[in-house]
């Protein structure tokens, strides 16, 4: 009895439809408020420590009035002042008009007193104007909450000159809450803005998310990003906005994110190959050498491939191949001999 072997080639190639997951690894990130006075001034009072929740309109901190209040009174003397001076040119005017018409003066005369009256309104306006510049300026020694948030850093305390823009409080916003991603080339087709997507924590946490952006500019993946490809590989950027987040999510937290949705865009396809039987008293090298030719012909880019070596028992009137094993010959024998 000759002992034959069925080398059974077996090769499964996703080409058209296949719905796969797929998985990215990001960070959390928050929008962060740098908080300070638009002007100069000692520090009063520091309202909230670090950690505390703060709400929109609440007052976090506040500078000692009174040098804008002293700057407020001056704007309203000055105020007081032209408008006197305003009253008396237009008197002036007045009795100058009359005269004008007797010709006891002289017209040039009576312009110099129009233009004196002129230049005290035009004076007026602008102390009115420097009277509303101080209101606003004594209105902003009071540091007021834009957003809601948590106080991550008290930069300063009472009794400290701080200058104006320097910061003084920093809040981590309550909204929005993304994720930072990068995605690979090759995945791109597979991801779309307004996407859902599905985000998890390792404590346990769960958050639903839509992507919102998408960078249309490729770039290197940064070292803090965690990543199956290369740290040489151009990735895009990717932002997923957080529906209804909560505490569970912190700064630079890290992440995994699942699309369910995303597909390749292809359907299934299944390639199955013939099967090669080869006579049991060849080499094993032979045998191997026969396997390596048949895959050789079917690849393609990334194939899937499995190699499956299936002995079957032939009758003692089985005829051998009449060419070598892996000739052209040999290879028809085979082709032409029944499956056992």
């Amino acid at each position: 009895m000759a002992a034959l072997v069925t080398a059974l080639i077996v090769r499964e190639r996703l080409v058209n439809g296949s719905s796969s997951e797929l998985t990215l690894y990001g960070n959390v990130d928050i929008r962060e408020l740098t908080l300070g006075f638009r002007v100069p001034g000692r520090l009063e009072h520091m309202f909230f420590e670090e950690g505390d929740r703060v709400e929109p309109g609440q007052e976090l901190a506040k500078l000692q009035p009174q040098p804008y209040l002293d700057d407020l009174a001056v704007r309203r003397a000055q105020i007081r002042e032209t408008e006197a001076r305003l009253n008396n040119a237009e008197k002036n005017l007045q009795r100058l008009a009359s005269l004008l018409k007797n010709r006891s003066i002289s017209e040039s005369d009576y312009d110099d007193a129009v233009t004196v009256r002129d230049e005290l309104l035009a004076r007026l306006d602008t102390a009115k104007a420097q009277l509303a510049a101080a209101e606003t300026n004594l209105s902003d020694t009071v540091l007021t909450s834009p957003s809601s948030g948590t106080v991550l850093t008290r930069v300063r305390e009472p009794g400290s000159v701080v200058g104006a823009g320097e910061t003084v409080y920093t809040v981590c916003l309550d909204s929005p809450v993304w994720v930072r991603a990068y995605l690979d080339e090759p995945e791109l087709g597979r991801v779309s803005p307004g996407q859902m997507a599905v985000v998890t924590t390792d404590s346990g946490g769960r958050y639903q998310g839509r992507v919102g952006f998408i960078s249309p500019r490729a770039e290197f993946t940064p070292k803090s990003v965690e990543t199956l490809a290369l740290r040489t590989a151009l990735v895009y950027r990717l932002r997923i906005v957080i529906q209804r987040p909560d505490q569970g999510l912190r700064q630079g937290m890290p992440v995994t994110i699942f699309f369910p949705e995303a597909e390749k865009g292809q359907s299934t396809a299944h390639e199955l190959n013939e099967n090669i039987e080869i006579e049991t008293n060849a080499p094993q090298d032979q045998v191997n050498r026969a396997a390596q030719f048949e895959r050789r012909k079917f690849e393609e880019p990334k194939p899937v491939e499995a190699a499956l070596v299936r002995q079957v028992t032939k009758g003692p009137d089985d005829k051998s191949p009449k060419g070598p094993v892996g000739s052209d010959d040999s290879r028809a024998s085979l082709e032409a001999e029944p499956n056992q």
